[in-house]
């Protein structure tokens, strides 16, 4: 069992054995938060590499206050936001006046699930979504983070985190009746 309050002691303590178990207990989380955000293979792995830094050079600071993967989210989280700013590749500003309407792929729905398992489709949408609607899902469905540890996470209000959920939600299941539809013509 992973005992947060002993391992930081240890690794504060000089002990890089530690470090290295925290990084295997929380190197999923990282990349699953930095995955979202982040497009390029390298800059993916170069962000993930920076948080485990930046978690070691600030663990003293770590004050037990909030569980110790939510921290570390939140250290994934806007290091790749700072990344994902300074490299403004692949970013979307606004979202469009009709994101209701808004169809984020042109491949035919049918296609994609005739190449690809139905999980692979699901993943696929939601890289399509907008990147705030893209964090707030993964750390919600994917991490298994509750509202308010999102809102600590990423420093949305809980009623925002909601509201992109929603959203988010919203633009999926739409996606997936069009291609429901289809297949019944």
């Amino acid at each position: 069992m992973f005992n947060e309050k002993q391992v930081v002691t240890s690794i504060l303590a000089g002990d890089m054995r530690a470090f290295e178990l925290l990084v295997k207990q929380y190197e999923r989380l990282v990349f699953y938060v930095v995955n979202r955000l982040i497009n390029d293979k390298e800059d993916k792995e170069d962000v993930c590499q920076e948080v485990f830094i930046k978690i070691h050079k600030n663990l003293k600071t770590f004050q037990f206050q909030s569980k110790l993967s939510t921290w570390i989210a939140r250290i994934a989280y806007l290091t790749a936001i700072n990344h994902f700013k300074k490299t403004k590749r692949d970013r979307m500003d606004t979202l469009p006046d009709n994101i209701e309407d808004h169809h984020f792929t042109d491949d035919n729905p049918e296609q994609l699930l005739t190449k690809k398992e139905v999980s692979a489709y699901i993943d696929k949408l939601i890289n399509q979504l907008p990147e705030k609607y893209r964090t707030v899902i993964t750390l919600y469905h994917l991490n298994e983070f509750s509202c308010l540890e999102i809102e600590e996470i990423t420093g949305m209000p809980e009623g925002t985190v909601k509201s992109y959920l929603f959203r988010a939600r919203k633009l999926m299941k739409e996606k997936i009746e069009v291609y429901l539809k289809s297949e019944m013509i």
